[in-house]
């Protein structure tokens, strides 16, 4: 199918989540590249600022306070994008949030909290995205996780979310390549990444809640958002470790259970005391603009695996070159005699 994707510098492109974390980064980076953005948050503060720092004296982005657990507010979004721009060429579903604790210990009314937000926000925003690209196309890319592929303790019900967003993704982009609908769907699916994620999750483990490693830059997600924006794929994952964390799901699974049962609970638990709930994000709007969160462990500022799935041509140029190089400088060399 021929998708007809725009250069991002030619788009207008919506990002829900954009006040902190992969929404705040992909906004910076997209704007870099002269894109007219659209930006949803539920803090008009943070969206205020981020779009005084981006204009610099032409409006090319807008903001849009909204919250994507309410389908009425993300049909806002669209109508600002249309009335400002004339049109939406690229969807991003970003918006989510965690709470960690064991499931039994996690309130009912958090769960159906963080499932309004994480999944009900991916559907309402996916709906009403390709109601408005249908007859134009665009791009439409949905944020999952590794957690799509693979469950872990201690986050069970935003694993049951994000399991979810897979299942809907995939299922809408099978409609819609049937019906010859001009949109490309991509999922991605990060690994961990040094956001403010788990300082805004709601948390029930008797210490500050962290990332396991390996944890990767929130640009590496980015940089996969504005290439799917222009190049259709189906997923991405960000970073190695989110694919070989699916693979072994999908291979190993039992033994998998018994290595993250000996792992993940104390990995996702940092040496520092909890904080209050009343300051998450769960059920009130943040309004920090922070790129980066507590985490202290090292952050890879980049991926190669998935840059290379990303660019599979010049990679494989690039490793060729470098196979015929060595190749060279281990060839015997001969003198005549």
């Amino acid at each position: 199918m021929n998708y007809n994707l725009k250069p991002v510098g030619e788009q207008t492109i919506v990002i829900t989540g954009a006040s902190s974390g992969i929404g705040l980064v992909t906004a910076r980076m997209a704007a870099k590249r002269g894109a007219r953005l659209v930006l949803a948050a539920r803090s008009e503060d943070a969206l205020l600022k981020l779009c005084d720092e981006l204009n610099q004296g032409e409006t090319r982005a807008i903001h849009v306070v909204a919250d994507v657990g309410r389908e009425d507010q993300v049909h806002r979004i669209a109508h600002t994008a249309i009335s400002h721009f004339g049109g939406i060429d690229t969807w991003v579903n970003d918006a989510g949030l965690s709470v960690y604790g064991r499931i039994m210990d996690v309130p009912i009314e958090d769960m159906h909290r963080l499932i309004d937000t994480d999944f009900w926000g991916v559907v309402y925003g996916s709906r009403i995205a390709v109601r408005h690209m249908s007859s134009r196309g665009g791009a439409l890319i949905n944020i999952g996780s590794v957690v799509s592929d693979r469950a872990i303790p201690m986050q069970g019900i935003y694993s049951a979310a994000k399991h979810a967003v897979k299942g809907f993704t995939n299922a809408l982009r099978m409609e819609l390549e049937e019906a010859n609908v001009p949109i490309s769907v991509s999922l991605i699916k990060p690994t961990g990444i040094n956001t403010p994620f788990p300082d805004h999750a709601q948390n029930y483990m008797d210490r500050s809640p962290t990332l396991p490693p390996p944890v990767y830059a929130p640009e590496a997600v980015a940089e996969a958002i504005l290439h799917c924006a222009e190049t259709p794929e189906r997923e991405l994952f960000i970073g190695s470790g989110a694919k070989v964390m699916s693979a072994s799901e999908q291979y190993a699974p039992r033994l998998t259970d018994k290595l993250m049962e000996g792992t993940m609970f104390e990995a996702q638990k940092a040496d520092r005391p909890p904080r209050s709930n009343e300051r998450s994000s769960l059920y009130h709007a943040g309004a920090d603009l922070q790129e980066r969160g507590s985490y202290d462990g090292h952050t890879m500022e980049t991926s190669f695996y998935t840059k290379a799935t990303m660019h599979p041509m010049v990679t494989g140029a690039v490793l060729l070159g470098a196979g015929l190089a060595i190749a060279k400088m281990w060839k015997p060399s001969y003198s005549n005699s």
